[in-house]
């Protein structure tokens, strides 16, 4: 797995006070030492450590990588995650989150093997901009506002509204917004494409669901 890359930090520690401490129990839990799950969420032990005290911000790559890492979501490493599993979202309760320039709402359950988030992506330079994704599992997202500059190995895709894409995420790829207002897209990711996903699940998430990687 590429390291994703560190980055600047994204903003200071009071911006999101839950995660530091969310991801260091949430380590703990998973009985993985500090090297191990920096190796899986493909981090260095020092910069996973900086995330678990506070001293640096997470991008959204990187939580999304941690989520894996730990079997769980975006929105739960963020304390969004209800208490009860409600299959109906509605739309006056999905609160804005603000993670490495990006904006996204939970669109979808928390727990599940497949994390669904709507994401305005910001016009102009941010610090997610230029980061290149390679990681296990599959995306798909749809562009509801705007266009969207997909970047695929070597191959700049623009996708206008309606359109969408859907792909391994094996293959390096980079978002960006491709007009003046930024872009609105819905976005699904799975955790299960991956070798860890013994790992990441757990015997009780693991229970009645079947899965070849």
């Amino acid at each position: 797995m590429t390291p994703l890359p560190e980055g600047p930090a994204d903003g200071p520690p009071s911006e999101l006070p839950s995660v530091a401490p969310r991801l260091r129990d949430l380590r703990r839990r998973s009985g993985l030492t500090l090297e191990a799950a920096a190796r899986v969420a493909g981090l260095s032990p020092a910069h996973l450590s900086r995330l678990e005290t506070a001293r640096r911000q997470p991008s959204l790559p990187m939580l999304l990588a941690l989520a894996r890492t730990y079997g769980t979501t975006v929105s739960d490493l963020l304390g969004e995650a209800s208490a009860e599993r409600d299959p109906i979202l509605r739309a006056d309760r999905m609160e804005a989150s603000r993670v490495g320039g990006w904006t996204y709402w939970r669109a979808g359950g928390p727990g599940r093997a497949m994390q669904a988030l709507r994401v305005h992506v910001p016009a102009g330079p941010g610090p997610q901009e230029d980061l290149v994704r390679v990681h296990p599992g599959e995306e798909w997202l749809y562009v509801t506002r705007g266009r969207l500059r997909l970047t695929l190995g070597e191959t700049v895709h623009v996708l206008a509204v309606g359109d969408a894409a859907h792909f391994d995420s094996l293959t390096p790829h980079r978002i960006a917004a491709a007009s003046s207002g930024g872009t609105d897209l819905l976005f699904v990711h799975t955790l299960l494409q991956s070798g860890t996903a013994d790992l990441c699940l757990g015997d009780a998430a693991r229970g009645g669901r079947h899965h070849t990687p």
